[in-house]
This record gives C-alpha cells, structure tokens and sequence, in this order.
C-alpha cells in the first residue's frame, strides 16, 4: 500500500512538471512569434496632426524591421482620451498600441473622471520626439510680433480666440498659460485635432493657435500663417528666425509637445522588450531622423524607464498648472 501511495504521487508530481514546462514554453513560443498579426497605432487625433504624421513615419519603418504590417488608426475625441481609452481596454498582446503624447500626462489632472489610469494601465515603450508648439496667427492679423499681439488682445477683451486641438491638450494648457501671464482674456475654441484648426485659421475663423510646429510650418513658409513665437525654452531649428516666449518677455515659459509609444500594461514583458528594441531602432535610423527634420521634431528613442519617469514627472508638473490655471472639465 504505501508503495503505491508513493507511486501515484510521483506520477502526480511527474505530470505537474510537465503541463508547468508546457505551459512555459507556450508562453516564450508566444512571444516569440509576435507580431503574429497586424499591428495598429491608434492615433487618438483626426489624420493630418503630428501625431498622425509621426505614427505613419514610424509604421512605415516597423513594417520593414519586423516583417508585418503597421496600421495607423484615427480615433480622435475628448481631448485625446477616447483612443486613449480605447487602447487601454484593448487585448494586451502588443498587436494594438497607443502612440500617446503630453496631453495625456495633462488629461490626468484636467478630466474629473478618466476611464483610465495612465500610470497604471500602460506599459511605456518610447518616446518618438519632442515637437515644438509655435504661437501662430491668421496672415490678416495686424500683430506682428508677441507684444502687438497682446496689445491688440487687451483692446478687445473676449473679442479674439485661438484653436486648440481639444478640452486638455497642451494647446489649451499653453493658451491659459499665455492669458494669465498676459493678463488678456481669450475665447478658447476646441477641435478635435490640427487638421479642421488649421483649415480654420488659415480661413481666418480663428485668430490665432498654440499647435505644434508640424502642422503649421508648410503654412507659415508659404505666408498663409505667421509665426510670432516658440512656446519652448528654446528656438525651433525648422523655425530659426521665431523667438521664444521668455525671449518675447514671458519668463520662464517652457511648455512643448511629446510623442510615445504605450501599450496596454499587461502586455508580455518579451514582447514590450522587443517592441521597444525595434521601435528604438527605428526612430534612430536616418530616413527617420530626416523625416522628422523635415516636419520640425527631435527624434528621442529613449528606454522604456526614461520614458515611464518623463511621464510621472510631468503628469506631476501639469497637475501644478492645471491647479493654478484652474482648468477643470467634467
């Protein structure tokens, strides 16, 4: 009898080894065989946008570097947080990915009730680049530098507006930022994206905007838009000629735009490894470096650490100017 005994719990032990050893190379096979199917970036903006722009140049050099193809999705709203949202409930298996931005750092601290917790819900893979926004005004304006601009505002207290791409995104950060340093009052008008604020700009509904540089620069070179200030502590190089904010006499003004890739936080950690490899790669290739000279952004590729610390950093910062400036949406 006791021999027995012994006899079955060995087979029972044999048999836990081996479905544990099954199941661990399930798991690696897995990994190793992503991406097992297409991939898509979720553009949280309408196409057109840097994020558009930067997600498209981005996919083109993942599909070549790992042999399938990248989709770039669109699904804009709220401030950039329905593809946010989105993305965060999506299956964690490396095959849907959120190509994020500092709005979402800002969302945090702005929106009372977010679906989703940034910190939390996503695994950070890497930082794409850091644009510039560029304080830029309708051709017809009269102002042609920042002090005219504030005093044709002061004139006509609630007379002008400026375009933001959405309740909580830096645009609308930076234009508080610029009212309650200038002490002017400014209708804020939130699209969904660059793409219908600059066709609104350029058409003279809107009399001015803080987007970022990509967007614009076409624009500006061709004399549709002038750009009368960087909102960042130092010059564009794709905008060499336009003066910072600080240099404009609004000290201490420092506020740009990044781009990154998220995936859902339960991801596999072979996958988000090998996701950050091949994304990293990309971003330091030439034909990507050139691109993004072309458009007037700083490619970054930085590791998954550096990019999960930037986040907490300035969802941290924002939540300070987010109180101060009392910007608060439902």
């Amino acid at each position: 009898m006791k021999r027995t005994r012994s006899h079955n719990l060995n087979r029972r032990l044999a048999v836990q080894a081996v479905a544990l050893a099954v199941a661990m190379m399930g798991g690696s096979a897995m990994a190793q065989a992503w991406p097992s199917k297409p991939i898509t970036l979720i553009v949280p903006f309408p196409a057109g946008g840097t994020t558009d722009v930067l997600a498209r140049a981005l996919a083109e050099k993942l599909t070549q570097s790992l042999g399938q193809t990248v989709i770039v999705e669109s699904k804009p709203g709220a401030g950039a947080t329905l593809g946010a949202d989105y993305v965060a409930k999506a299956k964690p298996d490396g095959h849907t990915l959120l190509v994020g931005a500092v709005h979402h750092t800002i969302a945090s601290s702005v929106y009372k009730k977010l679906p989703y917790d940034l910190q939390k819900d996503f695994a950070p893979i890497t930082t794409i680049a850091l644009v510039p926004n560029v304080l830029t005004v309708n051709a017809n304006t009269p102002a042609k530098n920042v002090a005219e601009l504030v005093a044709l505002l002061k004139a006509k207290p609630g007379h002008y507006n400026y375009g933001s791409n959405g309740n909580g995104t830096a645009q609308h950060l930076i234009g508080t930022q610029f009212e309650n340093l200038t002490g002017t009052d400014i209708a804020h008008i939130p699209y969904k994206g660059s793409g219908p604020l600059v066709t609104d700009l350029i058409g003279g509904q809107v009399t001015m905007s803080f987007d970022t540089v990509t967007p614009v620069l076409q624009h500006i070179k061709s004399g549709k838009l002038r750009a009368l200030a960087v909102t960042t502590a130092k010059r564009s190089s794709a905008l060499p000629d336009v003066p910072t904010l600080e240099e404009a006499g609004l000290k201490g003004f420092n506020i740009g735009t990044w781009f990154g890739v998220l995936a859902p936080a339960a991801t596999p950690k072979d996958v988000l490894a090998r996701l950050s490899t091949e994304t990293v790669k990309a971003i330091q290739s030439p034909e990507f470096r050139k691109r993004m000279e072309e458009i007037g952004a700083e490619p970054i590729g930085n590791t998954v650490d550096q990019m999960a610390q930037q986040i907490k950093g300035e969802t941290e910062k924002f939540a300070k100017l987010v109180k101060d400036a009392k910007v608060t949406i439902e």
